[in-house]
């Protein structure tokens, strides 16, 4: 099947849908993986890896925090040029969405836009899920973009996970071990790149990675620049798992467990895609109203543009759905997922008219439409590079809002 946005929901639907119905249908009272305890609900806060103030933000609440983050960058930046009456630079955000294989067009796009000679130093980029894979390297710069094509057009299935198959995978955490996912992103987030991650920190850019806390039911945003500049030497290991559980679809592949200590006691905390919340996200609302009550007040504001990689199509997969259980919970999950990430756009449009930023949209159009033979198949997601390769060196093909003609797929985007 073709795997645009859509599609590429359907197919983790139906992974989520499968692993649901097998746990629930084949095992029911199966004992679980073991696992460490879990962080205490009172006691969600306190919890720290390396004990870092700054490692990570709970994006829903942490505001004060995530504004003294900010801020902070500001000041490494030269934000005290302000109060010399010096004008601040442009400021440049970029958010890469989830999309499995489809990661291979933003990758592609960010190379092209490389060639076009018009791609802008990101002082933010945050990452979900796929995007997660591509963020770090997208923070580095053109330097690394060899790296980042590499990513998206050497790896096979192989390089991803191994099939547990189903009576294994019911039993354990997931359908797939994703050992050879971990060894992939060890293999390229070596130590120049860490230190390299640090440095990009220490002038006042920020790399924010997004996974789902399933204990706490929570989304968290991980400082990956700050855990690097930390020099911690559980620092690596951290990132490397962090990128993973972005990328932890539910069921499909198996939660990331992540050791934490909590007033010295030890604890662990499961952690899936980031998907799980938010497909894309830039900056959590109260900041975009700090700028306002500053924009009010008549204090002088950073330009900033804010550039959204969407790695799938924003148009729906029609298909007639079989009247069959599986059929129709796999769809319904697919949809779910599909309008997820469509209103992820428009929110972060939203938010970026309100706050007086310049939104700029790059998505996979209806107009690819080669078919995928298999999952992470290398002559697809080569095509797709290609694709994006073509658009970033035209300059990246943004639009200024998202096409909600999309969702009519009777009328022109």
């Amino acid at each position: 099947m073709a795997l645009n946005g859509t599609r590429a929901a359907g197919r983790r639907g139906m992974l989520l849908g499968g692993a649901a119905l097998s746990a629930a249908g084949m095992l029911g009272a199966c004992a679980s993986p073991i696992r460490q305890r879990a962080v205490p609900r009172d006691l969600t806060k306190r919890a720290t890896v390396l004990g870092l103030p700054n490692e990570r933000f709970y994006y829903l609440t942490d505001i004060a925090d995530i504004n003294a983050e900010f801020q902070a960058a500001g000041l490494r930046q030269g934000d005290g040029a302000v109060a010399r009456g010096r004008a601040l630079p442009v400021s440049n955000f970029l958010a890469v969405s989830g999309g499995g294989e489809n990661g291979a067009f933003g990758a592609g796009l960010l190379n092209g836009w490389t060639e076009s000679g018009r791609r802008p130093v990101f002082d933010l980029v945050t990452g979900v899920s796929t995007g997660a894979l591509t963020a770090p390297f997208a923070y580095l710069g053109p330097e690394y973009d060899p790296q980042l094509k590499a990513v998206y057009t050497d790896i096979t299935l192989a390089d991803v996970a191994i099939s547990r198959g189903i009576i294994s995978g019911a039993l354990a955490d997931a359908f797939a071990d994703t050992a050879p996912l971990l060894a992939t992103i060890t293999r390229y987030l070596d130590e120049k790149m860490i230190a390299a991650l640090a440095a990009a920190y220490d002038s006042g850019r920020l790399l924010l990675i997004g996974t789902t806390n399933l204990d706490a039911q929570k989304p968290v945003v991980w400082n990956i620049g700050a855990i690097a500049k930390s020099g911690d030497p559980r620092a690596p290991e951290l990132i490397r798992k962090v990128l993973l559980a972005s990328a932890a679809i539910p069921g499909a592949f198996p939660p990331v467990m992540i050791d934490v200590t909590v007033d010295g006691e030890p604890h662990q905390e499961m952690h899936v895609d980031g998907g799980a919340f938010a497909q894309a996200f830039l900056y959590p609302p109260a900041l975009g109203e700090l700028r306002q009550a500053r924009r009010r007040r008549g204090d002088r504001l950073r330009e900033v543009n804010a550039y959204i990689i969407r790695n799938a199509r924003l148009d729906p997969d029609w298909a007639v759905v079989q009247r069959r259980t599986f059929g129709v919970a796999s769809r319904a999950i697919s949809t779910m997922i599909f309008v997820s990430g469509f209103n992820d756009v428009v929110r972060i449009y939203q938010r970026s008219l309100a706050d007086g930023v310049a939104f700029n949209l790059a998505f996979i159009g209806a107009d690819f439409n080669m078919v995928q033979p298999a999952p992470f198949d290398q002559t697809f997601m080569r095509a797709l590079f290609d694709y994006g390769l073509a658009q970033g060196r035209a300059g990246g093909g943004w639009v200024s809002r998202p096409p909600i003609a999309a969702l009519d797929p009777t009328a022109p985007i």
